[in-house]
């Protein structure tokens, strides 16, 4: 028997969900991690550039506005990765 959000997908055209192997999950744990670490790498750099920054208004706005952007790229090339992989799984 299916349940709602499967029924709904299939009305909606989407694709049922996929259960992945332990080692597939590893791969996209992977992806995760490292993404991690650049958002991390990326807040620590903002807050160093912050206290550069000192009490400057223009200055500390740019270095939100920077953080901001660069974590939306990071997120966004997560995800692109992450689905590479999960084309891969499908393929195979």
């Amino acid at each position: 028997m299916k349940s709602a959000f499967e029924l709904a997908m299939e009305r909606l055209g989407g694709s049922p969900i996929r259960e992945y192997t332990a080692p597939q999950k590893e791969q996209l744990a992977e992806v995760d991690r490292m993404y991690d670490s650049r958002v991390a790498q990326a807040r620590m750099q903002a807050d160093s550039d912050r206290q550069k920054a000192e009490q400057d208004p223009a200055k500390l706005k740019q270095v939100q506005d920077q953080l901001t952007s660069e974590l939306a790229s990071l997120e966004g090339r997560r995800e692109r990765d992450k689905d590479e992989l999960r084309k891969q799984f499908d393929a195979a």
